[in-house]
């Protein structure tokens, strides 16, 4: 698939555009950013029901819609809205940090070429949707179900912290050979001064069935 640029640029210039009322892929802070340690006995998820459909070998038109994700290991388990390019050119990203939403810029899951969904680490009213995304590890499972009733299912590969100068572009938005999958919010240090985390986390996966 062709690089989406005004998206890519976007994410390297650190998203900061305000999209209903939220300031870029997350630029607020809640009191206690460091990562949440799991409590013990708390059970995860189920795998999302329905039918585990492989990827199509022809137009990515032939995949429907993505309606929801859940990664079972970190508690996952949300709608995902629709995100396009906002007036200056920038990707928009979710006005809320309840949700997780797929940049409608990129493949549909299960379409051969990575396909981009985003959300929040956190805001001021605390932890966000992908709060918990920097936990995740190569070999752990992420669904994403489709408007026909279909479960994409897809394995992390890696999960790699950046700097958001450092953001690569390239690598996120540029083709692939197969159906593959970014997951991305904010991390690492947060700046008091500029209110924006100075780092992307990003989670590869590529789809399995």
């Amino acid at each position: 698939m062709p690089l989406r640029r005004p998206a890519a640029i976007a994410f390297a210039a650190g998203l900061v555009v305000i999209v209903g009322g939220t300031a870029g892929l997350l630029l607020t802070h809640h009191s206690t950013p460091a990562l949440r340690p799991v409590a013990a006995g708390v059970a995860a998820l189920p795998a999302p029901t329905g039918p585990i459909v492989a990827p199509p070998q022809s137009a990515a038109a032939q995949v429907a819609r993505p309606v929801s994700l859940t990664i079972p290991l970190i508690g996952v388990k949300t709608n995902l809205i629709t995100l396009g390019l906002a007036a200056g050119g920038a990707m928009q990203v979710p006005s809320t940090s309840t949700v997780a939403g797929w940049f409608t810029g990129s493949p549909r899951p299960g379409a051969v070429g990575s396909s981009i969904i985003v959300g929040h680490v956190d805001s001021k009213s605390g932890p966000g949707i992908f709060f918990r995304l920097p936990e995740l590890q190569k070999g752990d499972d992420v669904y994403v179900k489709r408007s026909d009733g279909t479960t994409a299912e897809f394995r992390v590969t890696e999960v790699q912290e950046y700097p958001k100068d450092q953001f690569p572009t390239e690598t996120v938005f540029g083709p692939t050979p197969d159906a593959e999958l970014r997951l991305i919010t904010c991390g690492g240090t947060f700046d008091s001064v500029t209110g924006h985390y100075l780092s992307n986390i990003i989670v590869y996966a590529s789809q399995i069935r």
